[in-house]
């Protein structure tokens, strides 16, 4: 396996502390949800990523299908749950393709998912819902 890039980032303070990549390009101020203090959260930051990755992985598969597709938009939600165990995510992410069909738009949602980096990390382990259009796909892993 070729690494084709490598981020670098460190936070001080957990939770409510500080986070920062090595060139600066991100630099927050954290905060718990539901506390008073202002600052993202990870959970926002991972619902960033993943929809900005699972965009670029619907753009990848449509290439591959020979099809062309406009604005995809990716809507991740990220939820925190705790049960008798502790803590854990979960994921819904919708995505909508104005320039294509419904049935189109499912489909590469699926194959999207198949390679997608954080899908590969999140399955098996996270609970991740698909949508298409706000339809859940029944086969969402």
């Amino acid at each position: 396996m070729a690494t084709l890039y490598t981020a670098h980032a460190t936070a001080i303070g957990g939770r409510n502390g500080h986070t920062e990549t090595d060139d600066k390009r991100v630099s927050l101020d954290l905060a718990t949800p539901g506390g008073n203090r202002p600052g993202s959260n990870p959970e926002q930051l991972f619902a960033a990523g993943y929809a900005a990755c699972f965009g670029s992985a619907v753009e990848h598969v449509a290439k591959l299908q020979k099809l062309e597709v406009k604005d995809v938009k990716v809507q991740a939600d990220v939820s925190l749950n705790q049960d008798d165990t502790g803590f854990s995510i979960s994921v819904a992410l919708n995505v909508s393709i104005p320039s294509i069909d419904a049935a189109t738009t499912q489909k590469l949602v699926e194959a999207a998912h198949k390679v997608c980096p954080y899908s590969k990390a999140t399955r098996n382990n996270v609970q991740v819902t698909l949508k298409a259009n706000g339809e859940a796909l029944k086969q969402a892993a």
